[in-house]
């Protein structure tokens, strides 16, 4: 229980997962008050945010941009407040698909082939491949492109959110997400898009009433090896980047069985359409304990200096 914690849930954020973030906390800071927390809901729209005295902690629910980067760690680092999640070098790094690339090459983490460009710049590979905006979430800024009059639609769009541009070489497989707590591996959970591929739209259809969605199934239907292989995979993937606290690994598991890390969120979705939730109910973790599981592991793994 966290009675006579004062708990700040911060939300919302100024980057392209606002809504998100908001349904995100809605969930958190019911849970935190069943809990016994007494809780603040700070929305969050930029670096001169207000909090309350006196708090126990920062409960960080901000995705995306801000909240996720480093921005906001350092901020209340700098401010001497306890917040949940990685600190500021690991969420910076996890953010940054290329750096986390870079990363999961020098470990030995099994990812797809890929090319960093500039603007103008297009890729050596051949189709299909993949266009990325590196520092975004929730596949905002990405693109499978297939066909050739895919490509400066593409490029174009990814221009938007950056002055550098991930391509990786596509490959077709199964979509695969995996929890990290500390140490633990949630179960697998396989995701099947009704229609095209795990999008913003298909993720949030709270958002998108015209969105299809998708079916998640959780434990995903592997056999024992190959679940134990794609566990693995994440946690080596969560420890290349030195985390230490919680985070959602998505993998591609190629249709020769291979899996393939595609990137890390160290503040993955709390909404009622969320895999972190999801996986963890399966092993009887229930929200609230979800949410009183990660302040503990952040109270242990991390701790502003």
């Amino acid at each position: 229980m966290l009675t006579n914690q004062r708990i700040a849930v911060l939300k919302g954020g100024p980057g392209s997962e606002r809504e998100v973030s908001l349904a995100s906390a809605a969930g958190v800071s019911k849970a935190l008050r069943g809990l016994g927390a007494t809780v603040f809901d700070v929305d969050v729209k930029g670096p001169d945010f207000e909090l309350p005295e006196n708090l126990s902690l920062a409960f960080n629910i901000i995705h995306g941009t801000f909240g996720e980067d480093g921005q906001v760690q350092q901020i209340l680092e700098d401010r001497g407040v306890s917040y949940t999640g990685e600190g500021v070098a690991g969420s910076r790094l996890a953010f940054d698909k290329i750096e986390t690339k870079k990363k999961f090459m020098e470990h030995g983490v099994p990812t797809a082939p890929f090319e960093i460009l500039k603007p103008g710049e297009r890729p050596s590979m051949p189709l299909p491949y993949v266009v990325k905006a590196p520092r975004e979430g929730s596949s905002v800024g990405v693109y499978i492109v297939k066909k050739p009059e895919e490509i400066e639609p593409a490029f174009r769009d990814v221009a938007q959110y950056a002055d550098r541009v991930l391509v990786e070489k596509f490959t077709p497989g199964s979509e695969l997400t995996i929890g990290i707590l500390g140490d633990l591996a949630l179960p697998v959970i396989m995701i099947r898009p009704k229609e095209g591929f795990y999008d913003f739209k298909n993720k949030y259809p709270f958002l998108n009433p015209k969105a299809a969605g998708a079916d998640h199934l959780c434990p995903a239907p592997l056999d024992e090896a190959q679940t134990k292989l794609v566990q693995d995979v994440a946690l080596r993937a969560h420890r290349a980047l030195g985390l230490e606290v919680y985070s959602r690994v998505d993998i591609i598991l190629s249709e020769a069985g291979e899996p393939s890390v595609l990137e890390i969120n160290t503040i993955p979705g709390m909404t009622e359409a969320s895999l972190l939730p999801e996986a963890a109910a399966v092993i009887g973790i229930s929200y609230g304990a979800l949410c009183e599981r990660i302040i503990e592991l952040s109270r242990v793994g991390r701790k502003p200096a």
